[in-house]
């Protein structure tokens, strides 16, 4: 099946008022794992490679190469996005290797220079037909836009769209990057006023500190694109470290990061139904199943 593009799978969900998942991988045991997922649910799926698991590997083209190889050979719509970039010269590197959109984040920068930064961006990446996703700034904080208390307000975030020319904004609206719980509050009154005001696919980061009810009502009140990370690390480690306990004598490592991948794959078929507001059952996947010869 071809590379699927983002905005083709964000624009299908946001129609149907359905969320679509977009996971992130650090290798490519997560990779496959999310793809497995997808495939099992029968739902496409955004693959997102972040600017530090970039940096973990030392560069793009060893993981990002895998990530598009991977996507090229799926049997579901499978499409590869560049999560978190703060580098335009590491966006243009994405958009050179073939990822079909990125996500610039300069939130660092006050208002004006994050307008600036982000519509260059916006407008190389349209030049080659790559879609691009960004979001905002929170003004004299230090976490960022996802800091729990960050807050973005409507009016701001239509003028930013207006003014980048973005295809998709990601927006505060309570959650927070790298929770290891899930009882995160989101403002689900600010998601709807959002949803009037903005003309462009809202994208939730932080989604791994939300439950499933929170993030089936998120959807069901105007957000479409679900990052979810820390879920699926939390998933693998558990797994990893089940198996480990259980077969300390193994040192084949398609053994251990077997039982990680099988069950990060549960997790996304599980996690995609959610999105889909549709009750899914979970599958038992052994870790023999998962193994590749």
């Amino acid at each position: 099946m071809p590379l699927a593009g983002t905005g083709e799978i964000v624009g299908a969900a946001a129609a149907a008022r359905h969320g679509c998942g977009a996971f992130n991988a650090i290798q490519l045991e997560h990779i496959t794992a999310i793809i497995d997922g997808a495939a099992a649910a029968e739902a496409p799926v955004i693959v997102q490679l972040s600017q530090n698991a970039v940096k973990y590997h030392g560069s793009l083209a060893p993981v990002g190469t895998a990530a598009l190889a991977a996507a090229r050979g799926a049997g579901t719509p499978v499409a590869v996005h560049l999560d978190h970039a703060e580098s335009a010269d590491l966006v243009r590197e994405a958009v050179a290797l073939g990822f079909g959109s990125v996500m610039f984040d300069a939130s660092k920068l006050d208002y004006t220079d994050n307008v600036r930064a982000t519509r260059e961006v916006a407008a190389y990446c349209h030049d080659h037909g790559v879609w691009v996703e960004a979001e905002l700034g929170e003004v004299g904080g230090k976490d960022g836009v996802h800091a729990p208390g960050a807050r973005t307000d409507p009016d701001e975030a239509a003028e930013f769209v207006a003014s980048t020319g973005i295809d998709a904004l990601a927006v505060a609206v309570g959650s927070s990057h790298a929770m290891l719980t899930r009882d995160a509050a989101l403002d689900f009154e600010l998601i709807a006023r959002l949803r009037e005001r903005v003309p462009v696919p809202l994208v939730l980061h932080g989604s791994s500190g939300v439950p499933d009810d929170g993030l089936a009502e998120a959807v069901r009140a105007g957000m479409t694109k679900i990052n979810i990370a820390t879920q699926l690390n939390k998933v693998f480690t558990a797994a990893v470290a089940d198996d480990w306990r259980a077969h300390p004598e193994r040192v084949d490592p398609r053994k251990y990061l077997g039982a990680g991948r099988a069950a990060v794959a549960v997790e996304v078929r599980r996690l995609l139904g959610v999105l889909k507001l549709d009750h899914v059952e979970p599958v038992k996947v052994t870790i023999e199943q998962t193994l590749r010869d």
